[in-house]
């Protein structure tokens, strides 16, 4: 596969999210055959069995722009020592219903930042589970908690100095996964 389309969940809604911010700048360390897109997550309705049968146009479109992926890029904060209700919630609708699962398959990396210095690690550790049940593979190293401090972004937006090498390194991993796993 020449092209690699790579949908992209952040589990906060924040305006000034350092998640958000991580899931822009970190795109620009992957090569030219990775395209990234940040799937709105925001609209949908509360997960609720009862839908499953006339799906809103909302979960429509995100199952459709997850099976039109190569890959999923999570990239997360940690609420309560766990996922986010948002990202969670838009788990289990491109899940459902039963045996239409459009996660199934595709190769994963998560990645998160927080001003705790490993403020994710919780959060990841949940949603790998979450995951598995899913049958998303999963990238298992380097794991990537990442401390949002002065100087993690550069004035460009783009990943600061002192915080490239590991996120290329992360993101040269990440694209070998997504080859090495890609349908």
């Amino acid at each position: 596969m020449s092209q690699y389309q790579i949908a992209v969940l952040v589990g906060s809604l924040r305006r000034d999210s350092f998640n958000r911010k991580l899931a822009t700048a970190i795109v620009r360390l992957a090569p030219s055959a990775f395209s990234f897109k940040q799937l709105r997550i925001d609209d949908l309705p509360l997960y609720n069995q009862d839908d499953d049968a006339n799906q809103a146009v909302a979960v429509k479109r995100l199952k459709s722009e997850v099976a039109a992926s190569q890959g999923l890029l999570f990239v997360t904060a940690e609420y309560n020592r766990s996922i986010p209700g948002v990202l969670k919630n838009a788990i289990d609708h491109a899940s459902r219903p039963y045996g239409q699962n459009a996660w199934a398959g595709k190769p994963a990396g998560l990645l998160g930042a927080s001003v705790g210095a490993v403020g994710t690690a919780l959060a990841q550790q949940h949603l790998r589970n979450v995951l598995a049940y899913l049958d998303v593979p999963t990238l298992g190293q380097p794991e990537a908690f990442i401390h949002a401090k002065e100087g993690l972004f550069d004035a460009d937006g783009g990943i600061g100095a002192d915080s490239r090498q590991f996120l290329q390194s992360w993101m040269d991993k990440y694209v070998a996964w997504v080859k090495a796993h890609a349908g």
